[in-house]
């Protein structure tokens, strides 16, 4: 099995380049850059699609034969306002250059259907809660099924309070059996606030073939083959994620740990 817990590789340009052959994994790509006024990222999508997710910062896109202008408001990933987001298709180039300090998220899969370039946020992403108690987090669907905007991405962010649990109850979808399951490999981006906190996300599978539990801190990347995959933010540090997910099919349909199944039908 692949190290699930991918370490950014130092603290400017690109600090994550996860790919499928890197991830030992058929479908999602991930690439992270952190950058400085002036500084350029840019690329060509080749086979795959692209959801290019302005984390915190602002810059310039060109992408798909056109230019988007400067894009990105949210200066601080914790002011949890809606992303700037634009979906690019296979066969895209594209380049970023930052006018402030910037994150930005490049998502990754291989392109399906015919789907053209388009801003997807944050006109349409809404900031809605999920889960009770101490298993409340914040959501913003960047580009889940609901939304028709992408061939096989699903991109979504969640803000995890302190002291909370999230992707909580245990679930996993690592089964292509539609509509029972759907296979999706997934990553994780991590943040905390503040920022030298950390967070715990195990991954394990019921059988025990796995079973892996990773400090993460803000940067890291964790990665999630198949199996459960819940995660807990401690006491004084607020945690948010980036999920990336695709497989066979662009449907998130999981089912939840049997042992720990019943907090979800309390909870209905």
């Amino acid at each position: 099995m692949a190290n699930l817990l991918r370490k950014p590789i130092g603290s400017n340009g690109l600090v994550h380049d996860i790919t499928p052959k890197t991830a030992g994994w058929s479908y999602v790509g991930f690439q992270l850059y952190r950058l400085t006024p002036g500084q350029t990222a840019s690329g060509n999508l080749g086979d795959r699609e692209a959801i290019v997710v302005y984390v915190e910062g602002k810059g310039h896109l060109n992408g798909a034969g056109r230019d988007w202008g400067v894009l990105g408001d949210r200066m601080d990933v914790f002011e949890k306002a809606a992303p700037h987001a634009v979906y690019l298709p296979g066969g895209s180039d594209w380049s970023v250059t930052a006018t402030t300090n910037l994150t930005l998220a490049i998502c990754l899969a291989p392109a399906m259907g015919d789907y053209p370039a388009a801003q997807i946020g944050p006109e349409g992403i809404e900031l809605t809660p999920r889960g009770k108690g101490t298993n409340t987090r914040h959501v913003n669907n960047i580009a889940m099924e609901a939304r028709d905007v992408a061939g096989s991405l699903l991109v979504t962010e969640v803000f995890t309070p302190a002291g909370h649990w999230s992707s909580y109850p245990s679930h996993r979808h690592d089964e292509d059996d539609f509509p029972r399951m759907t296979y999706l490999e997934e990553t994780y981006y991590h943040r905390l606030n503040p920022g030298q906190g950390f967070g715990i996300q195990r991954v394990y599978t019921e059988d025990g073939s796995l079973d892996e539990t990773m400090a993460v801190k803000s940067h890291d990347v964790t990665l999630v083959p198949k199996g459960h995959h819940p995660c807990g933010a401690p006491y004084g540090y607020e945690m948010y994620y980036l999920n990336v997910m695709a497989g066979p099919r662009r449907n998130w349909r999981f089912q939840n740990d049997p042992d720990h199944d019943w907090i979800a039908q309390r909870d209905a």
